[in-house]
């Protein structure tokens, strides 16, 4: 019988992959737009994160400061876009806006707003892409 191996050191193992953590990210940022669960997302980012080296090895790659990055995963403050972006950025992949399908809006399917009551939504959403 093989041995079942640890499931965070085998994603750990998959997400030092630039390609797979970009991946990871976008699959991450499609769940939080159906869901609005930003722990759930954030704890995306920090394996991505550890998996590329940790805070301090990440946070020069990615340009940031290492007290930045670390305040941004923590979940404890309100996750900026720069931040976001720079960490898309350093793992080779870059933020682009979609029109949602088609299907989605004719199925009836409700699209979630996590912006304020008092702010339009297009209709629209975000994609992690790998150059």
């Amino acid at each position: 019988m093989t041995k079942m191996g640890d499931w965070h050191e085998y994603l750990m193992k998959r997400l030092a992959d630039r390609e797979n953590a970009v991946s990871y990210l976008e699959v991450s940022l499609e769940e939080y737009q159906e869901d609005g669960d930003t722990p759930f997302f954030l704890m995306g980012l920090r394996n991505v994160v550890e998996a590329q080296g940790g805070i301090s090895v990440f946070a020069k790659q990615s340009g940031l400061d290492p007290k930045v990055l670390l305040g941004q995963l923590s979940g404890k403050c309100t996750p900026r876009l720069d931040v976001f972006i720079s960490i898309v950025t350093a793992l080779g992949g870059r933020l682009l806006i979609v029109p949602l399908e088609a299907a989605d809006v004719s199925e009836g399917k409700p699209r979630q707003n996590y912006l304020a009551p008092s702010q339009e939504v297009e209709k629209q959403s975000f994609e992690v892409a790998s150059k």
